[in-house]
């Protein structure tokens, strides 16, 4: 006897009992949608500034833009022009930023000892934009891909990923992060237990105020290659992958697991990663916890619309908007893009 679905399929499921009854002609599905005034007004979700994220990427130096290849219109910034940046974002209505660092090589060790350096490329980053703009959200990463030598997120000890010892190690980079003026820690690790840790951290070195924003379901997917390329992970990573941490893409109640257990660590927000194939993720999270969800647009995502349009094979506003509103109507209550400002600049006009 074969094993029973755990899931119905769809033509197995009956129609909504709260469905009208009544059938075409006295129906006519198109009424709702003959103008264009009645489409806004019966809209079941909503796209707004206030729903967006803006990832940038710092550099040392001064002056410095550097075109990511893989990621057409995106650009490394020193602080001065991450600053400049930053202003824009803050008079979109851009609500925060997140900063990545790309690390200079000869900082990358196998301890990542930089990641803990309270005047590390992240840290003066900060303190930057808080100074210029007060009133800008602040998201740091906190992770030791970019300031590992091996490229892994965790510390790599006799070629494993070493859970404990990359928390402790995690729990002091959140904390210079924290007394730089980071507003949110935002944890892309994946290791076990660090959440609780991280917030143990925080209040202790009175830093209660500052959230964490958990990547609490992140798959090892492969649609990271281009932001790999941004920060300069892949090039230390040498072809290896991160499957030992990062979620198995095949599963959804496991995402479930991670979230619950984040949320019972003391995590505020949560995070899908990747954004458009996982958001039957960002739904099943949505509907079980009623928590802040959060999704992130990764850079393969971006590079693949991107690419498509600048082919004219996309209209690249349409598609980017409603990219964009998929998300909202997933459940996300504020995603990450790197189309934010362009996006931002769209709504206005609407």
């Amino acid at each position: 006897m074969p094993f029973p679905l755990r899931r119905p399929l769809l033509e197995n499921r009956t129609v909504p009992s709260f469905l009208p009854h009544a059938q075409f002609p006295l129906t006519r599905m198109r009424r709702n949608r003959r103008d264009e005034w009645q489409r806004r007004m019966v809209a079941e979700t909503s796209l707004s500034v206030a729903d967006l994220i803006w990832p940038l990427f710092v550099v040392e130096g001064s002056g410095v833009r550097q075109p990511v290849a893989s990621m057409p219109g995106v650009e490394r910034l020193s602080i001065d022009l991450l600053v400049e940046e930053a202003r824009r974002a803050a008079d979109l209505g851009i609500p925060a930023i997140a900063v990545f660092p790309s690390v200079d090589a000869a900082l990358k060790t196998p301890d990542a000892a930089e990641a803990a350096n309270p005047d590390n490329l992240v840290c003066r980053a900060v303190r930057a934009v808080k100074k210029a703009v007060p009133g800008l959200g602040i998201i740091c990463d906190v992770a030791l891909d970019p300031y590992n030598s091996d490229g892994h997120d965790g510390l790599v000890i006799d070629g494993y990923v070493q859970n404990d010892a990359t928390v402790e190690v995690l729990c002091r980079q959140a904390v210079v992060q924290a007394e730089a003026g980071c507003d949110i820690n935002a944890p892309s690790d994946m290791m076990d237990g660090r959440i609780k840790a991280i917030r143990e951290a925080l209040d202790s070195a009175s830093c209660d105020h500052v959230r964490i924003l958990s990547y609490a379901a992140k798959y090892a997917s492969a649609f990271y290659g281009p932001f790999r390329d941004a920060v300069g992970s892949n090039t230390a990573l040498k072809g290896g992958d991160k499957k030992t941490y990062q979620m198995d893409p095949a599963n959804t109640d496991e995402a479930l697991r991670e979230v619950a257990l984040d949320l019972a660590e003391g995590a505020d927000m949560v995070m899908v990663k990747p954004g458009l194939p996982y958001l039957d993720i960002v739904r099943r999270v949505k509907e079980a916890f009623s928590v802040p969800t959060l999704a992130y647009q990764v850079s393969g995502e971006y590079a693949m619309m991107k690419a498509a349009a600048l082919n004219g094979w996309l209209d690249w506003d349409k598609v980017m908007l409603e990219s964009l509103m998929a998300f909202r109507r997933a459940g996300a209550d504020a995603i990450l893009t790197y189309t934010a400002p362009e996006a931002a600049r769209l709504l206005a006009k609407k």
